[in-house]
C-alpha cells in the first residue's frame, strides 16, 4: 500500500526526501491502510515541546477519515499529528529550511515492515508560470 500526494509535485519543486514515522491512533492506522487519506493541503510545522525545548515536528492538515468500524464520537480527521525523527535530524531540516527558504510537505504514505511512514520533502514553492508550462509540456506530450 503506497499513496502518493500527486499535487505536492505539481504545486512544489521537490528536492530531499526523508521517510519518518507518524502517530496514529487505532482506527486511524485501519483508514490509512484502506487508502482513506487525503494529503492535499497537509504541510509540516515545527514547534518546540513543553519539555526541555527541543523541536517536535507535527503534520498539520491531514485528512484521515473515519474508520466506519469504529467509535468516532470525539474522532477530529485533520488534527495534527506528531512525527517521529531524531532531534539531530530534526535540527538539520530545520537549518536547511532556514537557510534554503525551504518548506516540508508530505509526498507519500505507506506500510513498512508492518509499520505506517510518512514520506516528507523539502520544497520550494512553483510560482504560477512554473505551474503553467509543466501543463503545457504535458499537452504537448499527449497530443504527440
Amino acid at each position: 500500500m503506497k499513496l502518493i500526494n500527486e499535487k505536492a509535485k505539481f504545486n512544489y519543486e521537490l528536492g530531499e526526501r526523508i521517510e519518518t514515522g507518524i502517530v496514529l491512533t487505532g482506527s486511524e492506522v485501519k483508514s490509512v491502510k484502506l487508502g482513506q487519506i487525503d494529503m492535499t493541503p497537509a504541510h509540516v510545522r515545527a514547534q518546540s515541546s513543553v519539555h526541555g525545548g527541543q523541536s517536535e515536528l507535527w503534520v498539520v492538515g491531514l485528512h484521515i477519515y473515519p474508520y466506519k468500524h469504529a467509535d468516532n464520537t470525539n474522532y477530529d480527521p485533520t488534527r495534527s499529528r506528531k512525527l517521529l525523527l531524531h532531534q539531530r535530524e530534526i535540527l538539520e531540516l530545520l537549518g536547511k529550511m532556514r537557510t534554503g527558504r525551504l518548506m516540508l510537505v508530505p509526498t507519500a504514505m505507506y506500510t513498512k515492515e508492518g509499520k505506517i511512514k510518512l514520506e516528507i520533502a523539502l520544497a520550494r514553492g512553483k510560482r504560477k508560470y512554473e505551474k503553467r508550462e509543466v501543463i503545457k509540456k504535458r499537452d504537448l506530450a499527449r497530443e504527440m
